[in-house]
């Protein structure tokens, strides 16, 4: 459980650091025997920084829970 809570933590750190996860498409633009071209987008998926907060809030949630001593 304290493995999860770390990298929960450490997930809802990047994801507040960054914002969102960046990405490249290529797409063909043009494609007329031997000669294509392409073109690359960089698009992004935003994560909202609530997600980022429930992730660190949640993680830590798993390590205090996870560092009890049972008896």
């Amino acid at each position: 459980m304290k493995l999860i809570g770390v990298l929960l933590i450490v997930f809802g750190l990047v994801a507040l650091a960054i914002g969102g996860i960046r990405y490249t498409k290529r797409e063909k633009v043009l494609d007329i025997g031997p000669v294509q071209a392409t073109t690359e987008k960089h698009e992004m998926i935003p994560l909202s920084p609530i997600v980022g907060i429930a992730a660190v809030a949640g993680g830590i949630a798993l390590v205090v829970a996870g560092s009890r001593t049972r008896v």
